[in-house]
C-alpha cells in the first residue's frame, strides 16, 4: 500500500482523510503506514510577548508518531488560560529553550492515523482530548499529536467547539476532587472561584458524585454556578465570604490561589480534609530563580505548608495539576453525553484570527471561554 502525504491546506488532504472515514465505515483499521502527515499550519509562538507575536506558519514539520500515538485533525481547539500565561513567558524557565513552541491544550476533531500500538481508537472516528502542561508542540494547528489515553471518543451529541472547550478543565478537576480529595457521595465541596472552566467542571463533577457544593463567584456568574448544581453561590463583590458561607467542608478547591483565598478556605475545612490550589508555586519560582534553584525552593515551599497545616489545622494541602487520565476522561465523556457536564463558550474565533482571540482574553473583553475553529 503506498505511503500518503497529506498537505493540510490541499483537497487531496480533504479526500484522503475522507477515504480514512469509509475505510473506518468498512471495519478496515489504518496504521500510521497508511496515511501520513508531512507539514501543516500551526500558531507558533516564536518569543515571549503579547498577542502579537504569534504566527500562523503554513508549513510546520509533523514528526513521525510514535506506537501510543495518534494524529488528529482538529476541528475546535479552545484557549485556557495556560495558554496566554504561557505566551506571556509563564514558565520561561522549562520553555524558553524549547522555542518556538505550538501552543494550546484542548482538541476535538477526527482521528487521521494511529500508531501501531494504538487498539482503543480508529481512523476517522470524532474524538476529544487535552495535552499535559508541558508538552512542546500544542493543539493550535491543522493536526495535533496526542497519546491514545489523552483521547475519548467524542459524544455525537456534542459539537466539535463545545467538546473542545472541556477536557483541560475538567481533568483539572477531576485530578483534584477524585485522585488527590478521593470526594464521595454526601461530602461537602467549596469551589473558590467557581465561575471560571475548571470551578464550573468541578462542580458539575462533584454535583454527579453526590455532594453537596458551595462556591464564590462574581456577579455574571452566579446563575451559570447555581445552573451546573451548586447549592449555595456567593457573590464576593457583593457579600462578605467568611460570613455567608456556613458550616465546614471535607474539600476546598481554591482555583484563585492567592494567600487571603487560602486562609479563607483552610479556615473552612473539616479536620481531615483537603485543601487544593491550582496555583503552586513551581513554574513561577523555576521563572524567578532557574530550574536548579527555583524547583529544590518550590518543592521545600510546599513541604513546608504540608507540615504547617497538618500540625495547625489537621487538614491536607496541596497544589492540583492537570494530568492525563483515561479513566478521569472516560467519565468525563460519560457526563457529557449525559448533558451533565458542559463548559459554556462565550465566542469562538477562527484560528486565523487568534491574534485577536488572545487579546480579548488579555484585556478581559470575553469572561468566559473562547474557542478556536480549526477549518
Amino acid at each position: 500500500m503506498p505511503m500518503w502525504r497529506l498537505s493540510s491546506c490541499s483537497s487531496s488532504s480533504r479526500r484522503l482523510v475522507n477515504d480514512a472515514k469509509l475505510r473506518h465505515m468498512l471495519g478496515l483499521k489504518l496504521n500510521y503506514s497508511t496515511i501520513s502527515v508531512s507539514s501543516c499550519r500551526a500558531v507558533v509562538l516564536p518569543r515571549f510577548g503579547g498577542a502579537d507575536v504569534l504566527e500562523i506558519r503554513d508549513n510546520v514539520e509533523l514528526p513521525d508518531l510514535k506506537p501510543h500515538d495518534v494524529l488528529v485533525r482538529a476541528r475546535a481547539v479552545s484557549i485556557n488560560p495556560l495558554d496566554t500565561r504561557m505566551r506571556s513567558g509563564y514558565g520561561r524557565s522549562i520553555f524558553g529553550p524549547l522555542l518556538p513552541l505550538i501552543l494550546g491544550r484542548d482538541v476535538s476533531g477526527e482521528v487521521a492515523a494511529i500508531g501501531g500500538s494504538v487498539r482503543s481508537l480508529n481512523v476517522g472516528q470524532d474524538v476529544f482530548g487535552a495535552l499535559h502542561p508541558t508538552a512542546i508542540r500544542g493543539t493550535y494547528a491543522d493536526y495535533a499529536i496526542l497519546k491514545e489515553e489523552e483521547l475519548a471518543p467524542k459524544p455525537p451529541s456534542v459539537t466539535h467547539v463545545e467538546a473542545s472547550a472541556i477536557p483541560f478543565a475538567a481533568l483539572t478537576a477531576w485530578r483534584a476532587l477524585k485522585s488527590t480529595a478521593r470526594i464521595s457521595e454526601g461530602q461537602r465541596l467549596l469551589v473558590i472561584g467557581g465561575g471560571g472552566a475548571v470551578g464550573l467542571s468541578a462542580i458539575q463533577l462533584a454535583a454527579a458524585a453526590g455532594c453537596h457544593v458551595a462556591t464564590t463567584c462574581g456577579t455574571q456568574s452566579v446563575n451559570r454556578v447555581l445552573d451546573a448544581g451548586a447549592e449555595q453561590a456567593i457573590d464576593y463583590t457583593a457579600e462578605d465570604i467568611e460570613s455567608a458561607i456556613k458550616g465546614q467542608f471535607d474539600a476546598v478547591l481554591d482555583t484563585i490561589g492567592v494567600s487571603e483565598t487560602e486562609r479563607v478556605g483552610i479556615n473552612f475545612l473539616k479536620r481531615g480534609g483537603h485543601y487544593m490550589t491550582l496555583q503552586g508555586e513551581a513554574a513561577s519560582l523555576s521563572d524567578r530563580y532557574g530550574l536548579f534553584v527555583g524547583l529544590p525552593t518550590a518543592t521545600a515551599i510546599l513541604l513546608k505548608k504540608q507540615c504547617q497545616y497538618r500540625y495547625s489545622h489537621g487538614i491536607e494541602y496541596s497544589w492540583t495539576y492537570m494530568r492525563a487520565d483515561s479513566e478521569g476522561l472516560d467519565e468525563i465523556r460519560r457526563l457529557m453525553e449525559a448533558g451533565k457536564l458542559k463548559v459554556p463558550v462565550d465566542k469562538t474565533f477562527p484560528i486565523t484570527q487568534v491574534k485577536d482571540a488572545h487579546e480579548a482574553k488579555d484585556k478581559k473583553l470575553i469572561p468566559g471561554k473562547v474557542v478556536l475553529e480549526v477549518d
